[in-house]
């Protein structure tokens, strides 16, 4: 049996037909909602040699990853309410890589960006429950993806969550380090 691809530990993002089903909606919220818990779990009781781990080889430390996650849902969030607001506004992308080597990476506890990824999810989970059917029609520009929808990010940032959490997860298995 082979082993999972290490980049991809709960695959590569699908992107589902839209409109989503109000099953599906239900589902990426669920998973929106759970996803710090899931991240405050992986990190539980890592050492600072553990969380400066590369979850592969090349890739980012567990810290990057930890501090990655609300960075990305934040630039997320930001891009589902101009969508809402807006007349298919232009999103912009941003340097992740750039973003994981800025100082404050290093400098700042994980905790920090758990607890700043559980505020900005109850403010994203409890806005995305209240929008209606045509709320998650409406769109938003982006340079790469193209035009794309409030259900595409929800979608997307849902599977995100999943990823990136694995990515830390998949490394504490394979190391044996205990939960």
């Amino acid at each position: 049996m082979t082993e999972p691809d290490p980049r991809y530990p709960v695959g590569e993002f699908i992107r589902p037909a839209e409109p989503l089903s109000p099953a599906q909606r239900q589902e990426f919220l669920a998973v929106l909602a759970e996803a710090p818990n899931r991240l405050r779990q992986a990190v539980a009781g890592l050492t600072p040699a553990q969380l400066d781990t590369p979850y592969r080889p090349g890739g980012w430390t567990v810290r990057q990853v930890a501090h990655h996650i609300p960075d990305s849902h934040l630039n997320a969030y930001v891009r589902v309410k101009l969508a809402l607001t807006e007349k298919e506004p232009a999103v912009q992308p941003y340097e992740e890589g750039e973003w994981a080597k800025l100082p404050d990476v290093a400098a700042t506890p994980v905790e920090v960006s758990v607890a700043l990824l559980d505020a900005l999810h109850r403010r994203w989970v409890t806005l995305l429950r209240l929008l209606s059917a045509r709320d998650f029609e409406r769109t938003a520009r982006h340079p790469s993806w193209g035009l794309v929808t409030v259900d595409f990010f929800l979608a997307d940032y849902a599977w995100h969550s999943r990823h990136h959490v694995a990515h830390i997860t998949s490394l504490r298995n394979r190391e044996g380090w205990a939960a």
